[in-house]
């Protein structure tokens, strides 16, 4: 059946004001509470940042925050000319190229629905859009900036290539870009790996690393089967699609992935993790379950697109002792996960496990199309062609991902992932005490979500009241509003995920959290106004597991 579509709406106005750390700033929001000194279009014609600064003086205020909220001279001419041609007069400016997206994009796009913007300049934590307004981005390409936008060692190594006459097109020969690449990721995999490891260089998107992950510990065990998780994402490619956990032709064996708020067995914590890990060893053991030893094991550390789930480490620690015991390959997914975002620059090194396969993409290309998988030397069974694709020798992706890795281990942003986290995850979960609507807030370093529930449709036998995809919605609408720009996720699209970039400061944080308790309070006012504020939920809350 046909669907029949009508243009996205433009951003509305925001509501409520936009705080600053100086106050209140008057007009549409802008990057206030950025953290470091960004000129606006009235300066220059493109927004610049200074660098970075390094983990100790990331909380200093920052310079000129107090000139933010005034609008910016000249956005509406600069933001027109920046479209072309073909946007201007008759062409509706930004709207016409929204209305134009809506007409011949397929019906497959999803960010654009939910966040109906046209970017057209970004530097760190913050989007421009084309009619001027700017947002904090906490999405960060599903997880892929972990520097933020066009940071200034990404765009110098970039420039540094194509300064220098290389080739950018080079298939799989080896080149000094490539080999620079390979250096600095193995200097910050598990030494236990990276001592005995092989690395394959996929098509541009971690959903074929997947599919080469998988394809791998096949043809190395000469076995088919495959273990995965409920709640799994893993890409949407044909493979990858049946080990994650929407599939629907199943050709994988699903086992329980720990989850203390919606946990399986209804006992939450690291009872429920421990039930979650014996269903799995006597699945395995039991002659007569109807699962013969597979090929191999796939989870994510921390499920992303799965609500924002992170596996407790013990439970970890025993599905590597499980899978070791019986000669099953551990593939550890850590698309998202990796280059610092869970508080280590590793998700695995959370708990000290080391995967005979790992699956990498996003962020180890600095914002550029990059994926491999790095694994144990022993599983290289392949002939040779086994596994290609013609862009999987993106230069320009290796040079920026080199520096993207440098600069996340030279400045100890992974460290500095997980102290600021945790401080967000305390916050939130000091707000949730006054929402009703917040079911749970979990994560792991910056790698954030929160769950929203309605409270009344919770019946006597539930022991969580059920998830509130419609107020979900209408709170990241209300975050754009006031130029806050974050992620759906989880079973139902029920929780709020924040990926800010590993460069988040202080400052940032705290207008990132204003602006989303602006939001929620909206919200949660517009779809619950008979609510009374201080009433909770009657049903009781397991408790979180011990990686939470």
């Amino acid at each position: 059946m046909a669907v029949t579509e009508s243009a996205p709406a433009v951003p509305p106005a925001a509501r409520t004001q936009t705080r600053t750390p100086d106050g209140p700033a008057a007009g549409p929001p802008d990057e206030a509470g950025t953290g470091t000194h960004t000129p606006t279009i009235r300066d220059t014609p493109k927004i610049r940042d200074t660098p970075n600064r390094g983990p100790s003086d990331r909380g200093a205020p920052a310079q000129g925050v107090q000139d933010r909220g005034a609008p910016a001279q000249g956005v509406q001419d600069r933001a027109a000319s920046a479209q072309g041609p073909s946007d201007q007069g008759g062409g509706g400016g930004y709207e016409g190229i929204l209305r134009r997206q809506s007409l011949r994009e397929s019906a497959a796009r999803t960010y654009a629905r939910s966040l109906p913007i046209v970017p057209v300049r970004a530097r760190g934590l913050t989007i421009e859009g084309a009619d001027g307004r700017r947002y904090l981005d906490c999405l960060s390409g599903a997880g892929t900036l972990a520097l933020g936008h066009n940071h200034p060692v990404v765009l110098e190594a970039v420039k540094k290539v194509l300064d220098s006459g290389a080739p950018l097109h080079v298939l799989d020969l080896a080149t000094p870009v490539k080999d620079a690449f390979t250096s600095e990721l193995f200097a910050t995999l598990p030494g236990e790996l990276a001592d005995n490891a092989r690395i394959q260089f996929c098509g541009p998107a971690g959903t074929d690393a997947v599919e080469a992950a998988l394809k791998l510990v096949r043809t190395a065990t000469g076995r088919s089967g495959l273990l995965a998780f409920t709640g799994a994402y893993h890409g949407m490619t044909s493979g990858a699609l049946d080990a994650s956990g929407g599939a629907t032709d199943v050709r994988v064996t699903r086992l329980p992935y720990p989850h203390s708020y919606r946990c399986p067995y209804g006992v939450g914590g690291a009872r429920g993790a421990q039930l979650a890990a014996s269903w799995t060893e006597n699945l395995l053991d039991d002659p007569k379950s109807g699962v013969t030893t597979p090929a191999g094991m796939i989870l994510e550390a921390v499920q992303g697109e799965g609500g924002v789930i992170p596996a407790p480490d013990d439970w970890m620690r025993r599905m590597r002792r499980i899978t070791a015991d019986r000669s099953i390959p551990l593939v550890v997914d850590e698309v998202q996960t990796g280059v610092g975002r869970t508080g280590a620059f590793w998700a695995v090194e959370h708990s000290g496990v080391v995967p005979d396969v790992m699956v990498l993409s996003k962020a180890i290309g600095g914002s550029l199309p990059l994926a491999v998988i790095v694994y144990r030397s022993e599983l290289d069974a392949w002939e040779p062609g086994a596994h290609a694709g013609t862009f999987r020798g993106n230069q320009l992706a290796m040079a920026a991902g080199t520096a993207t890795l440098a600069f996340v281990r030279e400045n100890r942003l992974a460290e500095r992932a997980g102290i600021l986290g945790a401080r967000i995850l305390g916050q939130l979960r000091g707000l949730a005490a006054a929402h009703p609507c917040v079911g749970d807030v979990r994560g792991r370093g910056l790698m954030i979500g929160v769950e929203l529930v309605d409270p009344d449709a919770a019946g006597p036998d539930d022991p969580v009241p059920p998830a509130a995809p419609a107020l979900a919605l209408a709170v990241q609408q209300e975050c754009l509003a006031r130029g806050l720009i974050v992620e759906l996720g989880g079973r139902h699209s029920a929780v709020v995920r924040l990926l800010p970039p590993l460069t988040l400061t202080d400052e940032q944080a705290t207008a990132v959290l204003d602006r989303f308790a602006d939001a929620l309070a909206a919200a949660e006012r517009a779809h619950t106004p008979q609510l009374p504020a201080a009433r909770r939920p009657t049903a009781p809350r397991t408790a979180p597991g011990p990686s939470h």
